[in-house]
């Protein structure tokens, strides 16, 4: 049996990033071969991590990386299944490399990005190691990266819950973070009505019309309050339409003030962790 020193189970640690007590164990089962004990930890960390994968994710983090110059951005979602674990250190710093990976690399999907080495790994195996050290299953969810027309403003909210990169021309960095940060409070759904998705329109236009069939009027009269009703609800889901946030009137659109200001917004990206995904007890 060989002699297991801590300062093997240091550099085993170092090669892997697994725990302290998982390395000793490892190298023992080895006799002592750091090779053949960084296969077993491979594998084992693999096969947590499979384990774990049939497990939901719907708690995380959205991280963000804007290029020093406003140029090149990018966001990123990355899942975990607890808010605690989402907290830790290790898992938003994780996240933190994801966005500059993408925003510099700029892959064409999660696939992709998973190829792309990061460290002395690539990111596929850094997902599973840290899923095997930590023991929840994590997933990168949605990535997207911006090319500026003008120049990119970003806005994570407290407890990284909401991120938005935004695309602006005109106005300064504060008017860029302003803008940001209603996208991130109002959850506008596209720019303009253009951007509106059809079943999302075709889903309020039918809500309206079984709301004024309902009220047993004329077709006529129907039809203005279907109309009406679409029309409202287009200026509460466009960020052109909807009330600007910081207007302290609480009247003045969004189209309206970046007009007043001589700003302009090309895109912008909104992800919201979980949105969408299935939890037990209900939709996120």
């Amino acid at each position: 049996m060989a002699d297991i020193t801590a300062t093997m189970v240091r550099a085993l640690r170092d090669m892997t990033d697994a725990p302290m007590m998982e390395c000793k164990k490892a190298l023992v089962e080895a006799d002592g071969d750091s090779a053949k004990a960084e296969e077993l930890l491979r594998v084992r960390l693999g096969n947590r991590a499979s384990k774990a994968a049939t497990r939901t994710a719907a708690e995380g983090v959205v991280a963000v990386s804007v290029a020093p110059d406003g140029k090149t951005g990018a966001i990123v979602e990355l899942n975990c299944e607890t808010d605690f674990v989402a907290k830790t250190g290790e898992f938003t710093e994780f996240a933190a490399s994801l966005a500059e990976l993408v925003a510099r690399k700029n892959p064409s999907d999660i696939a992709a990005l998973g190829a792309l080495s990061i460290g002395r790994t690539t990111v596929e195996e850094a997902r599973k190691a840290l899923v095997g050290r930590i023991g929840e299953n994590m997933s990168i969810r949605r990535i997207a990266r911006l090319e500026a027309s003008g120049r990119l403003s970003q806005y994570v909210h407290v407890g990284a819950k909401i991120g938005v990169l935004l695309d602006f021309s005109g106005g300064d960095e504060q008017l860029g973070k302003d803008l940001a940060m209603h996208v991130a409070a109002s959850r506008p759904v596209g720019l303009s009505i253009a951007d509106v998705p059809p079943e999302l329109l075709k889903k309020e236009r039918d809500i309206a019309a079984a709301k004024a069939a309902e009220s047993g009027k004329p077709a006529s009269i129907q039809e203005k309050m279907i109309k009406g009703s679409v029309q409202k609800f287009l200026k509460e889901v466009t960020l052109q339409g909807q009330v600007f946030v910081k207007d302290p009137d609480g009247k003045q659109t969004v189209e309206a003030f970046l007009k007043s200001r001589g700003a302009t917004v090309s895109r912008f990206v909104l992800f919201v962790v979980g949105a969408t995904i299935e939890k037990s007890g209900g939709t996120a």
